[in-house]
């Protein structure tokens, strides 16, 4: 049996197939392929977040906002966290206080807008992210190396094709 062929007995034997289990043999191509894109993506987010839990004690959450915080090094008012992690600002309001309790992030007033925060990493924060970041980024590529790179490049150049349709399709609406 190819691997190919073992990895499809194995998703078919498998527990918990998740979103992929609601297809059917007659469904569209284009349906399967979502249900399967949907199915992988709830795995790996798992995955992730069961590491994150296990090795550092911290939720995807956290790590998501710490990673906001990472890449805007001058910080960012709450509105704006909120808005990049696509959450309520009571969600952004409680993490911002369990972590500045932790000593990874501060907030200060907006010199612009004094009903603003501004929230930026401390320095423990940026050396703590960034441990997190490297192994977080060795669980990617982990969970990803059943990808061979010939096959990366192409699905990654498709997937953006369909990001920039479907960012089309909103705007003409």
């Amino acid at each position: 049996m190819k691997h190919n062929d073992a990895s499809h007995e194995l998703l078919k034997d498998a527990h918990e197939l998740g979103m992929e289990g609601r297809a059917a043999s007659a469904d569209h191509a284009k349906l399967k392929l979502w249900l399967r894109m949907l199915a992988c993506t709830t795995q790996v987010e798992a995955e992730v977040r069961r590491r994150l839990r296990k090795r550092f004690g911290i939720t995807l959450a956290r790590f998501d906002y710490m990673a906001q915080l990472h890449r805007n090094r001058d910080g960012l008012k709450m509105r704006e966290l909120s808005r990049y992690l696509m959450v309520t600002g009571g969600n952004v309001t409680g993490l911002t206080d369990d972590l500045e309790h932790d000593g990874l992030v501060a907030r200060e007033g907006s010199p612009t807008d004094r009903r603003a925060w501004i929230v930026r990493l401390t320095p423990k924060g940026q050396r703590s992210f960034e441990a997190m970041a490297r192994e977080h980024e060795e669980w990617i590529l982990e969970l990803f190396a059943g990808l061979d790179d010939a096959s990366v490049k192409p699905l990654y150049g498709e997937l953006g094709k369909l990001r920039v349709q479907m960012m089309e399709a909103r705007h003409e609406r």
